[in-house]
């Protein structure tokens, strides 16, 4: 039997810097996330890991 690959990929949990809102956000994102709570942007795409633009709390997963 062969082992399968893990994945590179994880989820982040972060704090918006504005109002303080917790999320969870994917660590590649394909689109910019905005908070949903104040529409700050969060995380951009960078064609690979996205460039996070605020304090990460915890990589889960």
């Amino acid at each position: 039997m062969r082992k399968l690959k893990e994945p590179s990929s994880k989820f982040i949990s972060v704090r918006c810097s504005s109002c303080k809102n917790e999320q969870v956000i994917f660590g590649k994102p394909s689109s910019k996330v905005n908070c949903l709570v104040c529409n700050a942007v969060l995380a951009e795409p960078t064609g690979g890991k996205g460039r996070i633009k605020t304090q990460i709390l915890e990589v889960l997963g």
